[in-house]
């Protein structure tokens, strides 16, 4: 549910009584990941989806009822080739889905709350909500803060230990995901399944070289949900009249400002400058960072030159491997708009464990699953 946290943030500040579906697993060529959900208040509003529109009046129908009964319900859907007109995925997929209440007065509602204010905020937290297992403690929640503060089911106090140490991994990992264990912490007790959903700032997109491609690039990288930055050592060009949309604007050498700002497993750098006294130093150093992705703008005798350049001031050939020069996906690309859609594709192709191939005759999966993690079993060897 924390995918729509603001919007359910104001409802719970607004005091409205809610029920939220949330996608627990996917099997086969499902549309939407772990951790989609659908909400639905009281008056029959509803935001955010579980399945692109599949399912969606079905789930808002077991809302509803939620929000009547105020019991949370495990429903799995699935394609169906006996009855044509059933509810169900018509990309064949199967989708399990937890539909919760969230009303005044329930046991989990300042959980749920405080991962929704966290989130909302831009912070990071992992909400753990028990999805299967004794009727009593399907739909229970509590939050996972960086600190290791963590609020408890209200069944065994090892249980909130277990939960909060693995919830705390995933949330470290930005991932989504569930486990399995026992309703006592441990493979004993009956047994529980519990999907953690973690929130976690933006990731960063670095952009450096003010020109025109990065203008397009800022835009995009915005949709896509990054944090940008846009960085040049020249005042004329890194304004904020030419990058409106950028979330910061740096006047400083590259390599100096990547010297001193934080990155993460989830940054991502562009460097559209192509020029080697800028490239080099900024590159030398890029290479090394633990991120995610490093591009570099050019032609190919740029590409060659600038390789031999770094190769003099000590990059490795391993290191030269993880370069994505020049950068961007084949698309063909012209424009700045094109371009940056291009440098996009091979971002999310990266992320995701894509090939980047064309889907149109390729014997590979439409939807990778790169960030979540299968359900696993506590104290079971990996």
């Amino acid at each position: 549910m924390l995918d729509i946290a603001d919007e359910l943030h104001r409802w719970v500040e607004q005091g409205r009584d809610f029920a939220v579906a949330t996608v627990v697993a996917v099997g086969g060529s499902a549309p939407r990941r772990p951790g989609a959900a659908l909400a639905v208040d009281a008056d029959g509003t509803a935001i955010g989806s579980v399945s692109g529109g599949c399912v969606e009046g079905a789930v808002y129908e077991l809302c509803q009822q939620a929000l009547k009964d105020g019991e949370s319900v495990l429903e799995r859907f699935g394609y169906s080739d006996e009855d044509a007109f059933a509810v169900g995925l018509t990309c064949g997929g199967v989708i399990d889905i937890l539909v919760t209440p969230v009303r005044a007065g329930d046991r989990d509602r300042p959980a749920v709350a405080a991962a929704l204010d966290t989130a909302a905020q831009g912070r990071a937290a992992a909400l753990a909500r028990i999805v299967s297992g004794p009727a009593d403690l399907v739909g229970r929640a509590l939050v996972v803060r960086p600190d290791g503060s963590h609020g408890g089911f209200g069944a065994h106090p090892e249980l909130d230990r277990t939960v909060a140490a693995e919830a705390a991994a995933l949330l470290d990992a930005g991932r989504t995901g569930t486990l399995e264990i026992g309703a006592q912490g441990s493979r004993c007790g009956a047994p529980l399944t519990v999907l953690v959903e973690s929130s976690v700032p933006p990731p960063r997109m670095i952009v450096f070289g003010a020109i025109d491609f990065a203008s397009a690039l800022v835009r995009i990288g915005k949709f896509l949900g990054h944090r940008v930055t846009v960085c040049d050592a020249r005042p004329v060009f890194a304004t904020e009249a030419r990058f409106p949309e950028a979330d910061e604007i740096v006047v400083e050498w590259p390599h100096k400002y990547l010297e001193r700002t934080e990155v993460d497993a989830r940054t991502v750098l562009c460097v559209l400058t192509h020029d080697a006294k800028f490239d080099v130093p900024l590159l030398r150093l890029a290479l090394r960072l633990p991120v995610a992705y490093v591009g570099a703008m050019g032609s190919r005798r740029t590409h060659l030159e600038r390789n031999e350049r770094l190769r003099e001031v000590g990059v490795t050939e391993l290191e030269l491997a993880r370069l994505r020069s020049p950068i961007g996906l084949d698309l063909g690309a012209r424009t700045p708009e094109e371009t940056a859609l291009s440098i996009a594709a091979e971002i999310v192709a990266a992320r995701r464990g894509g090939s980047g191939v064309s889907l149109t005759g390729a014997h590979t999966p439409i939807h990778h699953d790169a960030t979540s993690e299968p359900a696993r079993r506590i104290g079971s060897v990996a």
